[in-house]
């Protein structure tokens, strides 16, 4: 554990001219002013589906291979994107911290390896964090340290490492005017840049953290009031950011101009202004929500209520999809959809689009199992528990000295022989990244003695790294992008296999559809990765320590000439 307390006067309180009332919020969509009903339903459904073209970022990337020369998998047993992290904020209420420390916990899909909180009590910021779950991190007498009205939370994902600590959010720095703490979910493409730029000018890094260049762009800006120090800092980052910043006198949620990863604001029955990562933060706290933070909005909670105003004309709403597909929880209503709903519809399609003779229809769980769940009333196939998950596995065990064979996948997912056994079996999963556990998982329902294993997958193929907040291996280590379904289906050991077709996606999103990030299915960025490109067997992680030198080899740098070539050959092939 570790804690940081800063100490400064509260700022003074300067309105800036922009700043309007919360409801006419200045940066909407379209520069249209919203309705910001605080009954918002999730917007009916349409279609999701995928793309298989390769990805021609492979030919800047080189291979790790372990000793015995295979590649490094390094989840091989659970082999997912992960959601880099989860973020809270909550301004009014006298037990914030406790409100967020139970926020935090319905967020704790988003990142198990660290959780923090920085609450704000007679203009000081003081933060505890530390490495482990959010019932780890924090307990009674720890809650008891961060008394104030005012407080953010953040949880997070990473590779771990032996400083995982020092990078553990929410930050908290002081400068001239005051003191800050940020808390971010995203990830920045010119966080090298910048860093470098600020180091040349004098700027001392404490953590290898793309957030810890906001809080040095906060710093050296001479823009007064405080609002609109974030507001310059935001115009130079690139990427994604949905972020949440405490000061002594206020609470800010931004979000950036593409809207990649979610951000919604509710309202508890005392008037507490809640900002999360996902609706069903909100509902634990029994806390209305009221809407989005739009992508571009800089919504400002202080004493003389709710502000809104916008980062700058911001280009076309890119949210990820991925959100749907697997990092958001079932209950939650992320982007104005449910994602219960979302899920369920991919099953339907793929019932509709890849239908199969069979006897019972299972999930992987538990990302699985509400497209399994559509998959099986669209067949008119009863589905039942084929395989049941184990949540009680830490992320190390002992293994016996004598091998068992697909050990880690058999600790975590044990099949029900009663279910399987003679019967042709469809099993739903959300997505396959490197293949790896989805031959385990095929592996292990036929030694259990199903007749026939037919995989389907709830999203597209995935033949894409992710830039914008999410940990992706390398585009080579992604099955699809070197292999066809067919290939897949043989590597896998299935009796057939079907993705979600992209096409279908696209119907279901309607007039939706563009207003989502493929990056992960097309390897068409948004916002160009510029200067680093992955490396097979690195990751996107900021558990990193040391020099920028450190920081480089897990990139490999190209020339601009290289990477627009590679950006025009992915978008025209």
């Amino acid at each position: 554990m570790a804690a940081t307390v800063s100490t400064a006067s509260a700022a003074a309180t300067n309105k800036s001219p922009l700043s309007q009332p919360l409801d006419k919020p200045f940066c909407s969509p379209s520069q249209k002013l919203l309705s910001l009903s605080p009954k918002t339903l999730p917007k009916p459904y349409r279609t999701l589906v995928t793309a298989s073209s390769k990805n021609p970022l492979n030919d800047v990337v080189s291979f790790k291979k372990s000793a015995d020369n295979t590649l490094d998998s390094y989840f091989d047993d659970d082999d997912k994107p992960r959601e880099e992290c989860g973020v809270v904020g909550i301004y009014g209420d006298s037990e914030a911290s406790r409100l967020c420390y139970l926020a935090l916990h319905a967020l704790q899909h988003r990142g198990q390896e660290g959780a923090g909180i920085v609450a704000v009590n007679d203009d000081v910021l003081k933060s505890i964090t530390g490495v482990g779950l959010v019932s780890d991190v924090f307990n009674e007498s720890k809650l008891d340290q961060l008394p104030g009205d005012m407080a953010i939370g953040h949880v997070r994902y990473s590779t771990a490492g032996s400083s995982m600590l020092k990078n553990v959010q929410p930050f908290v720095a002081s400068y001239k005017f005051g003191s800050v703490g940020v808390a971010h979910n995203g990830n920045l493409v010119n966080y090298k840049l910048l860093r470098g730029e600020l180091e040349e000018n004098g700027s001392i890094f404490n953590t290898s953290s793309d957030t810890e260049v906001v809080l040095h762009l906060i710093a050296i800006s001479k823009a007064r009031p405080f609002l609109l120090r974030i507001v310059e800092a935001c115009e130079k980052i690139e990427g994604a950011y949905s972020m949440v910043f405490v000061t002594e006198d206020k609470l800010v949620a931004v979000r950036d101009p593409h809207g990649f990863r979610p951000l919604v604001m509710g309202r508890r029955s005392n008037g507490a202004v809640v900002f999360a990562s996902e609706t069903c933060a909100l509902d634990l706290i029994e806390a209305t929500y009221e809407r989005e933070v739009n992508p571009g909005e800089v919504v400002v909670v202080d004493k003389d209520g709710v502000h809104s105003i916008c980062l700058m004309p911001h280009p076309e709403r890119k949210s990820c999809i991925f959100e749907h597909i697997y990092f958001a929880l079932p209950n939650s209503v992320v982007f104005g959809r449910s994602v219960y709903e979302s899920r369920r519809a991919f099953g339907e399609i793929l019932a509709t689009e890849a239908p199969v003779e069979c006897d019972v229809v299972i999930a992987v769980p538990d990302s699985g199992v509400v497209a399994a769940l559509g998959y099986a009333a669209k067949a008119g196939v009863p589905f039942q528990q084929g395989l049941i998950r184990s949540h009680y596995v830490g992320r190390t065990f002992i293994e016996p000295s004598q091998k068992i064979r697909d050990f880690g996948v058999k600790l975590k997912l044990s099949p029900v022989r009663a279910v399987l056994e003679g019967k042709r079996v469809v099993v739903v999963d959300d997505s396959i990244v490197r293949g790896t556990t989805s031959s385990k998982i095929v592996r292990l329902l036929k030694e259990a003695g199903a007749k026939e294993v037919h995989m389907r997958i709830a999203s597209p193929p995935i033949i894409a790294s992710c830039y914008y907040g999410v940990d992706t291996p390398s585009s080579d280590e992604l099955i699809s992008n070197r292999m066809s379904v067919e290939e897949i289906k043989e590597f896998i050991g299935s009796d057939s296999l079907a993705f979600l077709p992209m096409d279908s996606l696209n119907k279901l999103l309607g007039n939706d559809s563009r207003s989502f990030c493929y990056a992960c299915f097309s390897g068409n960025y948004p916002v160009e990765p510029t200067g680093k490109v992955k490396r097979i067997g690195d990751f996107m992680d900021d558990g990193l320590s040391g020099d920028m030198d450190s920081i480089d080899g897990g990139w490999l740098p190209g020339s601009s000439r290289v990477q627009k070539t590679i950006l025009n050959e992915v978008r025209t092939g």
